[in-house]
């Protein structure tokens, strides 16, 4: 099955086994693979928002200090080979193909012996430890896909781990309290291993905090050994002075927008910090650029200028709330025509309450899911919000329907779902998009 098609065939087969939470099936899976996940070192990611964009700026300092560094993220925009990435380059479609063979090898191996088959999601992470440890990177930057005491990823000992911003989302499977969904989330510090934690409520605080006392990990709180003071912002990037336990690093830049995007480049700051108390060698100029070389799509990501088009997949009710004061930073007296689709299975009136009062004209289209709501029912929603309102099911012809709409003076803002921003975003770059259905 070294066979791309057939690998990508074989691996969207695997949605019908959903998303099921556990460590056993992953666990029995990388014993037949001879664990590759035991010989890296590991910045473990988890979080509900500014994962991704974190893991992006950790990534980017680490190989701007000549460490060889690998990049495991989810979900991916437009194709798989987003997910590896080894110091900004993406595996090939061969390497990723082979990989794939040798994982259904033994995921049959485990089911000849009675366990469990592995979803979809396991597989692509048993696939990431073997290419890792096969490519013997220096540093593995390792985003949790879902929660974090159950998620695949959550068979590492992690050099440090980083919980970013908790708010609310996938609460039928981790609970409907932010303290609930907190100790998911701390499920991936372990015993004596640093852990560093971005701002948070109070309420997921104490919940992090009385995991790692208990784990007797050493945590650093973002908000006591950090100070952010921002200095310029345009629609080209953003500068700011950084005090990281008592030192300062003067006019730091990153390309990434919005005030929340300050806290994740502090939080990846002191991560790394903590990572060269453990022996990574980060000079001041490596940590300057790797923040002002870092990218990551569709987070409030500027694709054209006349009219100003941004694609940001915020999809929960604290990234949209995050994205709307982007917009009103960025964007002041702007028209706003949004391009908006989601999941049902997503807190859809939450999000329009924050995106909803941004925009005057609005499209509605259906994201490539087979979870997607359904656009008629978004937009009878919206229109509660917005004056002009129309339904286009193709992602590419909601984007066209919006430009048409727009003059140059114009904003477009597409959002609501990665699972859409990706398909939007390579329209617009490519102008044709024809993608599988995403499960």
């Amino acid at each position: 099955m070294v066979n791309w098609q057939e690998a990508a065939a074989w691996l969207e087969s695997l949605g019908r086994f959903g998303s099921r939470p556990g460590l056993e099936r992953i666990e029995k899976l990388l014993g037949k693979l001879g664990h590759p996940e035991q010989g890296l070192k590991v910045i473990h990611v988890a979080g509900t928002n500014g994962k991704g964009s974190l893991c992006a700026f950790v990534s980017s300092v680490l190989a701007a200090a000549g460490y060889r560094t690998g990049l495991y993220t989810s979900p991916h925009l437009v194709e798989y080979r987003e997910r590896f990435q080894i110091n900004g380059t993406l595996i090939s479609q061969e390497e990723l193909a082979a990989l794939l063979t040798d994982v259904r090898r033994a995921s049959l191996e485990v089911a000849a012996a009675g366990g469990e088959q592995a979803t979809e999601f396991e597989v692509l992470t048993a696939a990431a430890f073997l290419y890792f440890a096969a490519q013997k990177v220096d540093y593995l930057v390792l985003e949790v896909g879902l929660g974090g005491r159950l998620d695949a990823t959550n068979v590492v000992r992690p050099e440090v781990a980083v919980i970013t911003h908790i708010s609310y989302d996938h609460t039928a499977v981790l609970g409907r309290r932010l303290a609930e969904i907190a100790r998911e989330k701390a499920g991936i510090i372990k015993s004596g291993r640093p852990v560093v934690m971005a701002p948070q409520e109070e309420e997921a605080a104490e919940v992090i905090a009385a995991v790692a006392a208990d784990r007797r990990a050493p945590l650093h709180r973002v908000q006591a050994e950090c100070t952010v003071i921002p200095r310029r912002k345009s629609l080209s990037g953003q500068s700011f002075d950084l005090c990281l336990s008592g030192r300062w690093y003067r006019d730091l830049s990153i390309n990434l927008l919005g005030d929340h995007q300050l806290d994740n480049a502090a939080t990846a700051a002191l991560a790394l910090r903590v990572l060269n108390s453990k022996g990574a060698a980060v000079s001041e100029d490596a940590l300057r650029q790797g923040l002002a070389t870092a990218r990551w799509p569709a987070r409030f990501e500027v694709v054209l200028r006349s009219p100003v088009v941004v694609i940001d997949g915020a999809h929960n009710p604290d990234g949209a709330q995050a994205l709307a004061r982007a917009v009103q930073v960025y964007l002041p007296g702007r028209r706003l025509i949004l391009v908006f689709g989601v999941l049902g299975d997503k807190d859809v009136s939450e999000v329009l309450r924050a995106l909803g009062p941004l925009a005057q004209v609005a499209v509605v289209t259906r994201p490539a899911s087979s979870r997607a709501a359904e656009p008629e029912r978004v937009a009878s929603a919206l229109r509660a919000y917005v004056p002009e309102v129309y339904v286009e099911p193709e992602i590419a012809e909601a984007v066209e329907r919006a430009l048409s709409l727009a003059g140059p003076e114009d904003a477009v803002l597409i959002s609501g779902s990665l699972y859409m921003a990706g398909v939007a975003r390579w329209h617009l770059l490519t102008g044709s998009f024809s993608p599988r259905k995403k499960s």
